[in-house]
């Protein structure tokens, strides 16, 4: 026991991942209640600044400060990627959890419907289901809750046929407990660190899924502030105002790290 405490103390994936995440966090909630310059007002004359005490990222083409709309951004991002994991997530454990405790004919039939969406690539996926239900980011956020879900569905429906043959869960039959008690009660919490560490990895799936689709135009909208969306607008600038794709494209890179770290972590002190 001293021995898995040491383990989980010095586990270095975890205390990084916690520092960064930590940092994404502190910043993207900060952003929601103040920034350092208004992150939709224009100003012609102070137009591609570079990086200064002034405007720690600089100013972009329309005189906006980079940082404050950094800020922002990760919010949006950090929100969009909660709400996709928080769906398709709770879905994933419901679906998963019946078709692997009781099998049968629906087992099948969910199973091939799982089969048929993940045959198709998760962005492509994702554009059809905008296509039919419009832009914006409640669109953005059930398009791709029903992209990442059938992987959480297979993660724990894999985890309940493991368990669900037990001595524990054996015993807990003969002594009439319920299925529901079983499924929730007795199974459901012997999945967490398998199933959490798959949460960051979704995490960070939704988090590169909505940027790419931000960044094509059909995620987040202006004038909300949108990390893949600042580095469509920071393409055709690349060579007169580098800060201005950098500031964007490292703060991604960062969140997902991040939470890379995070996840591993996570899985090293699991064991």
């Amino acid at each position: 026991m001293v021995k898995r405490r040491s383990s989980i103390q010095w586990n270095k994936y975890l205390i990084a991942g916690l520092c960064m995440t930590g940092l994404v966090v502190f910043l993207a909630v900060l952003g929601i209640f103040w920034t350092p310059y208004s992150t939709t007002a224009m100003s012609v004359s102070e137009r591609f600044e570079a990086p200064s005490l002034r405007h720690l990222f600089g100013t972009d083409n329309y005189g906006r400060d980079i940082f404050s709309r950094v800020m922002e951004g990760m919010g949006t991002t950090i929100l969009i990627g909660t709400l996709v994991v928080a769906l398709s997530g709770a879905s994933g454990i419901l679906i998963g959890a019946l078709t692997g405790y009781f099998g049968g004919i629906v087992d099948e039939v969910v199973m091939r419907i799982v089969d048929a969406i993940n045959g198709f690539p998760s962005i492509l996926l994702a554009l059809v289901v905008i296509s039919v239900m419009g832009t914006g980011q409640r669109n953005l956020v059930i398009s791709l809750s029903i992209v990442f879900m059938p992987s959480f569905i297979r993660i724990v429906r894999s985890e309940f046929i493991r368990l669900r043959d037990a001595d524990y869960i054996s015993r807990a039959r003969l002594m009439g407990v319920g299925r529901l008690r079983i499924l929730f009660v007795h199974i459901l919490p012997n999945i967490f660190s398998t199933f959490w560490v798959s949460v960051m990895i979704g995490f960070n799936n939704a988090i590169l899924a909505e940027s790419g689709m931000s960044y094509l135009g059909i995620g987040v909208q202006p004038p909300q502030a949108s990390l893949g969306k600042m580095l469509s607008d920071a393409q055709g600038y690349l060579t007169s105002a580098p800060w201005y794709a950098l500031a964007p494209g490292l703060t991604i890179v960062w969140i997902v790290l991040g939470f890379s770290l995070l996840s591993e972590g996570i899985r090293r002190a699991g064991k």
